[in-house]
Order: C-alpha cells, then sequence, then structure tokens
C-alpha cells in the first residue's frame, strides 16, 4: 500500500463474512457458487505485453509443481522455516501435508518471480477463493485467484479447464496481478481494484490487506 493510505476497518458484514469461510469449507463444491462471496470476474480483456504474454503461455505449458533453486544454504534455510510456519497455518484449509507443501511452494515462486509480497497473494487467494482449487465464481472465474476464462482465449487455446491447473492458476493470477499493479505505477490499492473490476473502491483492496495480515512472516521470529 502506498505511503499516506492506510486501510480502512472492514465492515462487520464483510468481517463476518470472512470468518463464515472457516464453515464454508465442509460445504459440497456443487454449492460453492453460491456459498463463496463473488470477488474477481471484473477483469477487462486489455493489450498486454509480449513478457506479460510469455509469461502466461509458459504456465499453461506446465501444471506441476516448479523446481525451486537457493543461492545458499541459509536461503533455503529460510525457505524452510517460512513453508513450515505457513503449512501450519494453512493446515485448517488444506489437510493433506503434500498438496499444502506444493500449494504453498507454487505460491512461493510465482510471488517471487513476479515481485510480490508472498502474503499479500495468500491473503488473495483468501479473499477469492477461500483455498479452493476448483471455487468457480458466478460470471466464470476459476480457480485459486479466479482467473477469468477470456485470458485463455488471449494467450492460450481457449481450454478454460486449464485455469484448474494449481501453477496455471496461479502464475495468472500473480502475472496479471503484476501487469496492474504496474499500470497503477506501482500503487498496490489500485491495483488491486483493477484486479476485482472495481478500481478505486476500498472494499475489495480492504478485504485482501485484512487477509495479508494473518499470512506475514518474521523470518527473525521462526514460528
Amino acid at each position: 500500500m502506498p505511503a499516506g493510505r492506510t486501510a480502512a476497518p472492514l465492515p462487520r458484514s464483510a468481517a463476518a463474512g470472512l470468518r463464515r469461510r472457516g464453515l464454508l469449507a465442509a460445504l459440497p463444491a456443487s454449492l460453492m457458487v453460491s456459498a463463496l462471496p463473488v470477488y474477481a470476474g471484473g477483469q477487462l480483456e486489455e493489450p498486454l505485453a509480449d513478457s506479460v504474454r510469455s509469461a502466461l503461455r509458459a504456465a499453461v505449458a506446465s501444471s506441476e509443481p516448479p523446481e525451486l533453486a537457493f543461492a545458499s544454504t541459509e536461503a533455503k534455510l529460510s525457505y524452510l522455516r517460512w513453508l513450515a510456519a505457513m503449512s501450519d497455518r494453512l493446515y485448517r484449509r488444506k489437510a493433506d501435508a503434500q498438496v499444502r507443501r506444493e500449494f504453498l511452494q507454487t505460491v512461493w515462486y510465482e510471488s517471487r518471480r513476479a515481485g510480490l509480497d508472498v502474503s499479500l497473494v495468500l491473503g488473495l487467494v483468501e479473499v477469492e477463493s477461500a483455498f479452493r482449487k476448483f471455487a468457480i465464481s458466478s460470471v466464470g472465474a476459476r480457480g485459486y485467484m479466479q482467473i477469468m476464462p477470456f485470458w485463455m482465449r488471449v494467450i492460450g487455446d481457449g481450454d478454460a479447464g486449464k485455469l484448474f491447473h494449481m501453477q496455471t492458476n496461479l502464475r495468472f493470477g500473480c502475472v496479471i496481478l503484476r501487469h496492474y499493479l504496474d499500470r497503477e505505477r506501482g500503487d498496490m490499492f489500485m491495483a488491486l481494484g483493477r484486479y476485482n473490476g472495481s478500481r478505486g473502491k476500498p472494499p475489495y483492496p480492504n478485504a485482501v490487506f485484512a487477509a495479508q495480515r494473518k499470512w506475514l512472516f518474521d523470518p527473525a521470529s521462526r514460528a
């Protein structure tokens, strides 16, 4: 968030909705669209830089978790401490240890690749899909980061089903948010509004910023 701009408190109804997501996790997938709040879906089709297109096409070509490389042993240990802390926090949403690890590994990689704060991306995923891989909004936005199907037509083969691939979805979400952040000259508040289709309005950015706080990590604390 840019200097001088603070996130307004969430309305009580919105805060209650976020708390209720713990109960929504038990609902069957067939009720997902009506149960989860709709946020993304207002993304607009627009010209993309070649670098953005290339990044998105590369994600479509591979749906496997990325291989991580570290510059030093300390860098790897720092990542492993983060992974352990985030895994504990995510357990209620994803009970399977391997699924949880692969998801966090991919979020970490794609966030850093796009120059985004990983805690912000996790907050956005929480708001968008409550960490549901197969979430679909009422307007057709799909997956963890609620990507609109037109993006597959713009840069891929038009197969919107690929947006349910973990790496594809997270790559698209991170690259699209980075694209919007660049367009807004580093103003994350405005970039999030553009991602949501509510540019300049506070409810969605503030919801993401509030969720982000749950995923902050202090390496010094090792917890």
